[in-house]
């Protein structure tokens, strides 16, 4: 378990038999004041039908809950669900007769199109065999998942229905800390429950997507909402909005020292949610683009042993060799301050801003380089090192295999004494570290034919059946040949 700031970091998927949280992580340890002079562009909620001036959310609400879905999902059962996710009926003092019936969940989503595209948390219907998804008039669906990204937990659901209710986007970059919100969701089956709060916190990081086993080394994105809105199991997937009725983000997590609301609610902002939703829909896989940098956050310690004289930006420990940044010019010891206009102070807030682009699309970077500013046109990349569309079914086969890959550089091969391969670069629950593989590992063949690029082994396993032959060395010239079945 994963501790944040002594709470538990819980997803709150709810269940009414046996599916209680969906996870309990716990985090491992980390001028003058005056009227300004501009005026900001601050939201504030309606006082027209409120009594003694108090904010009147009615006209939000009255938007957002027949857009809001209750869905309700079963899983079959697993002899090791209850020691890995909250014991629910434990909890609860069910005394464990858990024999016969699957496991059920529940859940919310938010209606984004009035054809019935539906957008929720990816843990919410994760394995699930069956969905059922409940609309406010309590006309029931069946729910078909078009796609699932688990690195940012969002999925989107089809229901065979026209001329539904929905949400239409916000804008999440333009939420002002303190400014007012509604949470909209079916927290413990109690469907269309509308509560409101305020913006806590942005670009809030609280590694919860990043321990998951589902989800490959690094590429989980976490930028969340902070709010203080009552959030609690079955919340998962429901609709964060403004006073306006816009939706700004998807209730995803909860911090709590019990399970349940203790004042810390956390969603995904809208930005990204927009660009994963088109990403699924348009390519069945969310086409993700990489900066190809390492960074370091900037705190008071940092900037003395650096010599740095401002705490801003995030500092580039590294690049990656023929990545994007360093084709671009941007170099090892820079200060990343902007990604397109938008300040970036924390590893949070540069993997929103860059996850809201495809690769091949060019950002505007702006870097500080011994004390002066510089602006670098950067063409972003996918993690295999090109701009091409990644394919549903290339992703099955690395969503099967549990690893990301890299190109391995020509000083790497020249040193290991062999003319081909492709580095192991990231390993999570799956064949290959089934095998025994472990990360650096450079692929130099696969049943007798030479693996060049990443898209040789996509073709060699893509309609392979039966055994296979892997051979390669790692980085300390050990030479090693792992088989396995598919």
């Amino acid at each position: 378990m994963k501790k944040f700031g002594g709470y538990l970091v819980v997803a709150f998927l709810a269940s009414l038999i046996s599916l209680g949280t969906f996870a309990i992580l716990q985090r491992k340890s980390s001028g003058q004041l005056g009227i300004p002079q501009q005026s900001l562009p601050v939201h504030l909620a309606s006082m027209s039908g409120a009594p003694n001036g108090l904010p009147d959310f009615t006209t939000a609400a009255n938007m957002s809950i027949h857009a809001v879905v209750h869905i309700k999902t079963e899983y079959a059962r697993k002899n090791n669900y209850y020691d890995y996710f909250f014991n629910f009926h434990d909890f609860f003092g069910d005394n464990g007769n858990r024999e016969a019936e699957p496991l059920q969940g529940a859940g919310s989503g938010v209606i984004i199109s009035p054809d019935g595209y539906i957008v929720t948390n990816n843990h919410v219907v994760q394995d699930a065999t069956s969905i059922e998804v409940v609309l406010n008039d309590k006309r029931s669906y069946i729910g078909t998942v078009v796609g699932t990204d688990p690195s940012t937990d969002l999925a989107v659901l089809r229901i065979d229905e026209k001329g539904l209710p929905f949400l239409s986007y916000g804008n999440s970059d333009d939420l002002l800390i303190g400014e007012w919100v509604l949470a909209v969701g079916n927290p413990f089956n109690l469907t269309s429950t509308v509560t409101a709060g305020i913006v806590s916190a942005k670009a809030r990081n609280i590694n919860i997507l990043g321990t998951e086993s589902n989800i490959p080394n690094n590429s989980a994105i976490e930028s969340f909402i902070q709010t203080d809105a009552a959030v609690n199991r079955g919340n998962s997937g429901g609709a964060l909005v403004n006073t306006r009725g816009e939706l700004v983000g998807i209730n995803a997590a909860i911090a709590s020292g019990n399970g349940f609301y203790a004042g810390y609610s956390f969603a995904i902002p809208v930005n990204i949610v927009k660009k994963v939703v088109a990403d699924l829909l348009d390519y069945g896989e969310v086409q993700r683009a990489f900066l190809g940098v390492n960074i370091q956050e900037i705190d008071s310690k940092f900037a003395e042993q650096k010599g740095l004289k401002e705490l801003k930006g995030v500092y580039v420990a590294d690049v990656i060799e023929e990545g994007a940044a360093q084709k671009a010019g941007i170099e090892k010891g820079d200060i990343i301050t902007s990604i397109e206009g938008n300040q970036v102070n924390s590893t949070s807030e540069l993997l929103e801003n860059v996850s809201r682009y495809r690769p091949g699309d060019k950002i505007n970077v702006t870097v500080s380089r011994a004390g002066s500013d510089k602006n670098f046109n950067v063409m972003l990349r996918n993690k295999e090192g090109n701009t091409q569309v990644v394919k549903k079914e290339d992703n099955d086969i690395v969503n099967l295999l549990g690893a990301e890959f890299a190109q391995a550089s020509p000083e790497l091969l020249n040193r290991l004494g062999v003319k081909n391969g492709v580095q192991v670069s990231g390993l999570s629950n799956g064949i290959l570290r089934d095998a025994g593989i472990r990360e650096g590992y450079v692929i130099t063949e696969i049943d007798k034919k030479p693996v060049r690029t990443v898209d040789d082994i996509q073709n060699a396993l893509a309609n392979k059946r039966g055994g296979v032959l892997i051979e390669g060395i790692y980085p300390n010239r050990t030479r090693a040949y792992y088989g396995f079945g598919l």
